[in-house]
């Protein structure tokens, strides 16, 4: 009878493609357990390390093993652990949802005001006013102000997608409300755009950025040449909103 083959697997698979293969493994840096995303490329040539708002990010070529990743995750471990602090002090303090509270629309401080006896939520332009008295469960003011927001979102993103459409001469998607915490915005072959509706809290300028981003997809699935020259004759200074976005995007990932 054959003996069976042991397999063990190294790393959780999050995503497979064709050319692409994303997965989950973790390292220990002096007692600390950390987590790191692997993204292998048939294109990748050497191993790159990349930190930001989602974490500790490895892209390596297809048949890299996981010891010469290791390996190298260990040669930067200095500038790992201290660029991973960074980002975590850059992190938005967890909020209360209580009275009082900042939040942001577009960019624009907008006060959180509870207030007895309203029957909806509404905004005065300078406060978002909630029909909740100050004994409320911080989970129900939450789940109000975030239903608000996906509304806005909603709205604002059609409004926009309506607004870039002609100038890209593509088809009106659909479009669908994400709730990544990894990604801004996708777009599918099929003529379907997804956006973050946290991204309803940035300047108006950096929402317009994914949108053509994404509706940019719908002539290039990919990041090419031809299509970043898309983007950019829509939005010329694409890659500072980018960059920003990028640096800053962190502030805006409420709940």
């Amino acid at each position: 009878m054959p003996k069976k083959t042991k397999l063990r697997q190294l790393e959780l698979p999050l995503e497979f493609r064709a050319s692409e293969f994303v997965s989950h493994a973790h390292i220990a840096f002096d007692g600390r357990l950390i987590g790191y995303t692997i993204k292998r490329s048939r294109r990748r040539g050497s191993i790159t390390l990349t930190i930001d708002e989602r974490g500790l990010r490895v892209g390596v070529p297809w048949h890299a093993t996981h010891g010469a990743i290791e390996s190298e995750l260990r040669k930067h471990e200095t500038w790992i652990v201290r660029k991973l602090a960074q980002w975590e002090e850059r992190r938005a303090p967890p909020r209360r949802w209580q009275d009082g509270e900042a939040l942001m629309l577009l960019g624009e401080p907008l006060r959180l005001t509870l207030a007895p006896g309203l029957q909806a939520t509404v905004s005065d332009g300078e406060r978002l006013l909630v029909g909740m008295g100050a004994l409320s469960r911080s989970d129900d003011i939450a789940r109000t102000v975030i239903a608000w927001l996906r509304e806005q979102a909603l709205a604002c993103f059609r409004a926009r997608i309506a607004h870039y459409v002609p100038q890209l001469l593509v088809r009106p998607p659909e479009t669908r409300l994400s709730e990544a915490r990894t990604r801004w915005g996708s777009c599918h072959p099929a003529g379907r755009v997804h956006l973050n509706w946290r991204l309803i809290q940035m300047p108006l300028r950096l929402v317009d950025y994914v949108v053509v981003h994404e509706l940019s997809h719908l002539r290039e699935m990919n990041h090419s040449p031809r299509f970043w020259r898309t983007v950019a004759s829509i939005i010329p200074d694409y890659a500072a909103r980018r960059k920003e976005i990028r640096t800053e995007g962190h502030r805006y990932l409420l709940a």
